[in-house]
């Protein structure tokens, strides 16, 4: 492979083609389900969907089958064939496949973003393209097939390869089983599992996810009035709803540490993804934390930077990302509110079960509410984290040779944070397939919050990488 020439193809499709079309993808409010009740109506997800779809037809890679399913009650996938190319392993065969997967449905708005910029509204400045959905994940439709093209422009060989591409990935990827198994017959068995919807610890080198957590998660809510009462004549007689919550959420987490503790919530951390953790923060310094917008005074959690790393990417961690029953600050009278409603987000370590953390989250809230108080824990789908098999030898080599090719430097370990769904169904699904979990979500990009953009220089050097290891399966020993 001539790693230059493929360096070359790529860089001048994504110049050419695939970034005049991010700009019109960005510029398209496809929020999830979760977050645009009304998308079928709205017609944002379809118009994306139209988009990728209209992209993918163009580009001329010989004997692919692109299809949009839209089954009744069900958001669209895109899903693409294409056959197997030369080669003594490449016979085209579904036991032995390649999936890639990505998705186009985006977060909501979030406020905060700088004068100039926007969620809708496309911007090119210093490399990078701002906006909401460009890095997670709409980027990953181009990506993929460029990758296959690279491939295809030096007559190199590819085993078969099935993209699929969801629409609600960012509300829990809820469809997604489904798919899976109506199309089994036509995915076939992967071998490998090439997932572009990441992160990485810079832009200076190629990072493969080893892990990523789960999440439970809900709304939890403390009526303790039927009607809000002035406060000077209640409080002292009646418990405020909020410390309600707040008595409930201790049961939860210490609040002075941050530290889960229930043990339920807790997993094992393996030795290998502690040494990886530690390397991680060698390579990336005082970058693990300096990539948050922190205010100034502002410290991290714990000092050590491979605590820092673990407690993201193997711990519990609770959030709270919203919250009811709460008037606006210049409407607050003096009034003992009846209720107070919060939203928990629990990320959990990657061997966590999903539902039963959840089940067991239920449990712990609603058990004696303090003073009798009327508490409810309403959940939402849980999602089970995802634990990384052993890579194979080839595997191992083509990452680190694809990381030294593209960018001159080896490429790197690193547990993620977030949830992908479709990693632990993968996973439990296809326990023989190798996997390859990367992604353009570097420092700063802010993937779901203000002033997201996808870094170019590093989504085109992905993309090189991807054509790399697509080849190296094919030669695979």
């Amino acid at each position: 492979m001539d790693t230059h020439a493929a360096l070359r193809f790529v860089e001048t499709r994504w110049d050419d083609s695939i970034v005049p079309q991010l700009i019109e993808y960005i510029r398209i409010p496809c929020k999830s389900p979760q977050f645009d009740s009304e998308w079928r109506a709205n017609g944002h997800i379809d118009r994306a969907v139209a988009l990728i779809e209209r992209w993918c037809r163009e580009q001329p890679i010989a004997g692919m089958q692109i299809e949009v399913l839209r089954p009744k009650d069900r958001t669209p996938l895109i899903l693409m064939e294409i056959p197997a190319v030369g080669g003594a392993r490449a016979g085209g065969t579904k036991d032995d496949t390649v999936l890639l997967y990505g998705h186009m449905d985006k977060q909501p708005e979030m406020a905060g973003w700088e004068e100039g910029l926007g969620p809708w509204t496309p911007v090119l400045r210093d490399g990078k393209l701002y906006g909401r959905g460009g890095a997670d994940d709409g980027y990953s439709a181009f990506a993929s097939l460029t990758a296959i093209r690279a491939l295809h422009e030096q007559n190199l060989p590819h085993a078969r390869c099935v993209v699929l591409i969801e629409a609600c990935e960012e509300s829990g990827s809820y469809d997604l089983p489904f798919y899976i198994e109506s199309l089994a017959a036509r995915i076939g068995k992967p071998s490998l599992v090439v997932c572009l919807d990441s992160g990485c610890g810079n832009y200076e080198q190629l990072w493969s996810t080893t892990s990523l957590r789960g999440l439970a998660g809900g709304e939890l809510r403390a009526q303790v009035l039927t009607e809000g009462v002035h406060s000077g004549d209640a409080s002292g007689i009646v418990a405020s709803s909020f410390r309600v919550i707040r008595t409930l959420l201790s049961r939860l987490e210490d609040e002075r540490s941050g530290a889960i503790k229930p043990m339920d919530f807790h997993a094992d951390i393996p030795p290998d993804r502690r040494r990886q953790a530690q390397a991680t923060s060698s390579a990336l310094g005082a970058v693990v934390y300096e990539k948050f917008p922190f205010v100034p005074g502002m410290k991290p959690m714990a000092e050590d930077l491979t605590e820092q790393t673990l407690n993201r990417t193997w711990r519990p961690a609770l959030s709270i990302t919203g919250a009811g029953g709460m008037p606006p600050l210049a409407n607050a009278g003096n009034v003992l509110r009846p209720e107070t409603s919060v939203k928990v987000s629990l990320r959990l370590p990657p061997t966590v079960d999903g539902e039963q953390a959840t089940a067991a989250l239920k449990t712990l809230f609603e058990k004696d509410p303090p003073y009798g108080a009327k508490v409810e824990f309403v959940p939402e789908p849980a999602a089970s984290g995802w634990n990384a098999p052993a890579l194979t030898s080839w595997l191992e080599r083509s990452l680190h040779d694809a990381s030294q090719s593209f960018f001159g430097r080896p490429s790197m370990y690193m547990g993620e944070g977030g949830t992908i769904p479709f990693m632990a169904m993968l996973g439990e699904k296809f326990p023989d397939a190798q996997f390859v979990i990367t992604g353009v979500l570097g420092p700063h990009s802010n993937a779901h919050g203000p002033n997201e953009f996808l870094h170019l220089d590093m989504a085109k050097k992905l993309t090189a990488c991807v054509a790399k290891i697509l080849f190296d399966h094919v030669n695979r020993r």
